[in-house]
């Protein structure tokens, strides 16, 4: 089975700065695979060379067994992607905008105008038919965008922080939507700072941290790995390790950590 994303030796340097060192990662198809790391670990560097957005210093990218520096037009008809910044066209209204992407990648008129309807009506926009783009608020645009993603029915998304702005109501329908897409055997690649949501969602999980990936693995694979280096006795046993337990004990050690003699004396 070809593998859907596949990196080696993936790196990224700005001027002096490496933001991203020899990342080697394998997505299977259909896995929801959750891209961890603190701040600043390269994250979103990461996924704009997987998109196409950012060209590596070195290393290699294979997106559904296409390589992505020489064949980046055909990787793109393939993906969907929820940038950290979304890029939306503020002068337009929502459904200028889907109409422009779903032609852009492809889509004759009649699938675009039904697909458009589709989207709109299922993100609640359908009634936000004059209002432009500019005015929606953070969390209407980030329905937009991931609207814009799908339109095309792409084999594999990725998002980056697309929980980010979202209120309950909208962040339940996007959970469905995004199960109902692994079940018809996409693959979608999150990065979000919500632990709790990519415990939900996801079945596998890496770990980076200062450009470096750390940890590697299914989530249970994650958490037995954990468990086994955790002195006896300091948790109990029959307790369930949550994915934040998991990602405290494998990066809270490093320099990201907060130590006694660093916290604020008079907030005690």
């Amino acid at each position: 089975m070809i593998p859907a994303v596949t990196t080696t030796g993936l790196t990224r340097r700005f001027g002096e700065f490496t933001a991203v060192q020899d990342v080697n990662l394998s997505v299977a198809p259909g896995q929801f695979f959750g891209f961890l790391g603190p701040n600043g670990a390269g994250k979103s560097t990461t996924i704009k060379m997987l998109t196409g957005l950012l060209a590596p210093t070195s290393g290699s990218i294979q997106i559904l067994g296409l390589d992505a520096l020489s064949n980046p037009t055909e990787v793109k008809r393939q993906i969907g992607v929820v940038p950290e910044g979304l890029a939306l066209f503020g002068r337009l209204t929502a459904a200028e905008y889907l109409r422009f992407v779903g032609r852009m990648y492809g889509l004759d008129q009649a699938t675009t105008a039904s697909r458009t309807i589709e989207l709109l009506e299922f993100m609640s926009l359908a009634g936000e038919t004059k209002k432009l783009i500019t005015d929606f608020s953070h969390g209407m645009q980030k329905k937009l965008a991931l609207a814009a993603a799908v339109i095309h029915g792409p084999r594999i998304l990725f998002l980056d922080e697309p929980f980010e702005g979202v209120d309950a109501i909208a962040s339940g329908t996007l959970k469905a939507m995004l199960q109902g897409m692994i079940a018809r055997g996409a693959t979608i690649f999150l990065t979000s700072h919500v632990l709790e949501i990519v415990e939900r969602l996801c079945t596998h999980i890496a770990i980076i941290d200062r450009g470096h990936l750390i940890a590697s693995g299914s989530l249970e694979e994650l958490r037995a790995g954990v468990q086994a280096r955790i002195p006896e006795g300091t948790v109990d046993s029959s307790q369930t390790l949550t994915l934040e337990q998991i990602f405290l004990n494998i990066v809270g050690s490093g320099s990201n950590a907060v130590h006694p003699e660093q916290e604020l004396s008079w907030l005690g």
